[in-house]
């Protein structure tokens, strides 16, 4: 037997650490961190270290699958496979025309980013802009607030160089979530407490990131957006902003005074459900700070007025002056993307919404996409421009789009749906076709997504320059007839007589770093994925091929500084987006006193586990622990108050639906809260035998009678419920 250990990259999640991994006879048996990585200090967390469990997980697709007249599904070849979808999606087109074909991308492409840019080019080929994401039911806001605020040419100050720092609904420690360090993120914030950096946590949950904090305000769910307005306010009558700043980069300062003047600590303090002690902290810890950020995550983009919260932390942001400033370090140095000079200047706002409608809703394209909330509405509504076909790529609808049973009546209606996965999800089941890809160790990739991750939110991605590149480690099972993504896509315009082009586009929205680049494909040839490495790096500041040299990954010596504004740049930051400020007035309520619906006296939050990437990882026996089942957190004294032990089966019921779950108590969380992870469960129309109600999932609870007007997210946390005991299913 041959045994060797291997360099590589865990693509498990978007921080893609350095691993090592033990590979026998071409077969992955073992992972750690790599200790010879520079900035990660040997560091791996479950998932990184479950990815010889899922390359050999007996539940693994090795072959595509096509569902038959009875429900059941027989293999098939993948060519074979490939020329029925091309001929299925063409009959289509000639009927429906190119709104009728969609693409849904969920966090699984994380794992084969080079796959993304030939799926974007077939969809261009065949004219079609329905082109959804899990980034639009996930953090729209990170994208609309940018949109209305405008962003820093040069980003945000770096947590490393912070004195302060807020993190809004973020657990770095557990998640590695955007607001916080990529790299080793529990040793990072263990760090910055020792060089006396104050940082405050906003978050229900005393989190294991909250533990650490200098302040935590432990606020009542759904109130993020009146304890940020509380914090400006304080801000602005203390005297804490950075005057000059704002005056040289920003407008709309005294239309947002005016916004927040009626946010008191007093009022806020009541709504929020604070200490007025702790919020004064808070506000003077953080503006009195020389450098410092606010960032918020999945906590409050799940919860109600995401835009606002989003908005209102980047005029933090601003009124502090807490973006990089002249001869500083840049932030995100290029090192796989192309060179690039930032400057201490903005870029501006641009319209949140483009003139593209949806048919339902009275959404629009945004600045966070099409809005993956209208979709499967946009499916079920017969009619001119009806959805047909849908690709769905690395993603499980059934588990992550609102109003499940929705979903799933959607997903039966389509003419086709194919599913790119390794495993039969809940949402493949629903699948005509089932195309498994190779699993990521098995594929070759580079860190150059964590570097791009700085167009998509403003604390993102690498603050050193950190590359890696990794090989194919391990074999494709033997015997397996697997289809990369982007080999599947070229497959398809090979067969429909498409041609692709392939672009990398550095930059958010109209703000670009520099040109777009495109690049014409060969379609005689499949590219194999080191050749759409190639072209994503094909522009890189550091050649591929030095980077490949360094087979640990390195920190590069680059003296990138931020430069001073730019002669005639007439940018500015937008403090007073009147949209914003017309939902802040609308949102102030009539008293500080909060009364519960005595229908649904709880409330439901979401929260995240370091043994999963939304549904990744479950069913795996090295991350899931033999438990199959939607944990559902309570406050032990909750759980005494409703006579409900620990373990126990519970019901959990919303105005829209219900939900079964296994109840664990948590001394961590507010009292009155449940927290559930969101991506467990199933499909309640393929339930098992056993199961008239499976266990999971709490997308039955959400549904779209509340929703945001611009991306059309509903309320998927700060979710009022009732709970009780089930004891005949316990």
């Amino acid at each position: 037997m041959e045994t060797t250990v291997v360099p590589g990259i865990c693509r498990n999640c978007l921080a893609y650490c350095p691993i090592l991994v033990t590979v026998e006879d071409g077969r992955a048996v073992h992972v750690t961190g790599d200790p010879q990585a520079p900035a990660f200090d040997g560091y791996s967390c479950p998932k990184g270290r479950a990815l010889p469990a899922q390359h050999n997980d007996p539940a693994r697709l090795t072959h595509c699958l096509q569902r038959q007249a009875d429900g059941n599904f027989a293999r098939i070849d993948s060519s074979l496979a490939m020329d029925q979808v091309a001929a299925k999606v063409q009959e289509v087109l000639a009927r429906h025309g190119p709104r009728a074909v969609a693409m849904y991308r969920g966090s699984g492409q994380v794992s084969h980013p080079s796959s993304a840019p030939i799926m974007g080019a077939w969809l261009r080929a065949i004219g079609s802009r329905m082109n959804f994401s899990a980034a639009s039911i996930d953090k729209p806001a990170e994208y609309t607030s940018v949109a209305m605020h405008g962003n820093w040419h040069a980003g945000l100050q770096t947590f490393e160089t912070s004195d302060t720092w807020i993190m809004v609904g973020a657990n770095p420690v557990i998640a590695k979530s955007n607001g916080g360090p990529l790299n080793n993120p529990g040793t990072r914030l263990k760090e910055a407490q020792q060089r006396g950096m104050q940082l405050v946590v906003i978050d229900p949950r005393r989190t294991e990131t909250a533990k650490r904090a200098a302040v935590h305000l432990q606020l009542r769910p759904g109130t993020d957006a009146v304890l940020l307005a509380g914090l400006i306010h304080i801000i602005l009558a203390d005297g804490l902003l950075d005057a000059d700043f704002v005056a040289a980069n920003a407008v709309g300062l005294d239309a947002l005074r005016d916004g927040v003047a009626r946010y008191t600590p007093g009022f806020v303090a009541g709504v929020a459900d604070v200490p007025v002690d702790k919020l004064l902290t808070a506000a003077r810890i953080f503006g009195s700070g020389k450098r410092g950020g606010v960032v918020c995550s999945t906590g409050p983009s799940f919860s109600t007025h995401s835009n606002l919260s989003y908005y209102l932390a980047l005029c933090l942001n601003t009124l502090c002056g807490r973006w990089a400033r002249e001869g500083d370090n840049a932030p995100n140095p290029n090192v796989l993307l192309p060179a690039f000079q930032p400057r201490a200047q903005p870029y501006a706002p641009y319209p949140v919404v483009s003139d593209r409608p949806m048919r339902v809703h009275g959404l629009m394209e945004n600045a966070s996409g099409v809005p993956t909330a209208a979709l499967a509405d946009e499916i079920l509504l017969d009619g001119d421009g009806q959805i047909k076909v849908l690709l769905c790529l690395g993603g499980n609808p059934v588990l992550a789009w609102p109003d499940q049973e929705k979903t799933e009546a959607a997903l039966r209606k389509l003419e086709l749906l194919v599913v790119l996965d390794y495993r039969m999800t809940a949402t493949a089941q629903f699948a005509h076709y089932v195309v498994p890809p190779p699993l990521s160790l098995e594929l070759p990739g580079t860190t150059q997504m964590v570097e791009s991750l700085k167009y998509y939110g403003v604390s993102r991605g690498y603050a050193m320059p950190w590359a890696q590149y990794t090989p194919a480690i391990a074999r494709v099972p033997a015997g397996s007839d697997l289809l990369d993504d982007g080999a599947f896509f070229f497959g398809l315009a090979q067969r429909m007589g498409l041609q692709l082009d392939w672009v990398n586009q550095r930059g958010q929205g109209p703000n670009l770093e520099g040109p777009s680049q495109t690049i014409r494909l060969d379609m005689a040839r499949v590219p194999t994925t080191d050749d759409m490495i190639g072209l994503a790096c094909s522009d890189a500041r550091v050649p591929l091929d030095v980077v490949k040299s360094h087979v640990h990954g390195k920190v590069y010596d680059l003296d990138v500084r931020v430069l001073p504004r730019e002669p005639g740049c007439s940018a500015m930051l937008q403090l007073g987006d009147p949209t914003m400020l017309q939902e802040l007035r609308d949102l102030q309520p009539a008293s500080a006193q909060w009364v519960a619906d005595p229908a649904f006296p709880l409330t439901l939050v979401c929260r995240r586990a370091n043994n999963f990437m939304n549904s990744v990882g479950a069913g795996l026996a090295d991350l899931d622990r033999g438990r199959t089942h939607t944990p559902a957190c309570m406050h032990p004294q909750d759980l005494a108050a409703l006579g409900i032990p620990e373990g126990a089966l519970i019901e959990v019921r919303s105005r829209h639906g219900t939900m079964l779950a296994r109840v664990e108590a948590d001394d961590s969380l507010r009292i009155g809260l449940v927290s559930v992870v969101h991506g467990f469960g199933g499909s309640a129309t393929h339930a098992g035998p056993d199961d008239d109600l499976p266990l999971g999932s709490v997308t039955r609870l959400v549904g779209m009678d509340e929703r945001d007007p611009i991306s059309g997210i509903p309320r998927m946390s700060a979710l009022p419920i009732a709970v009780r005991a089930t004891p005949s299913r316990g």
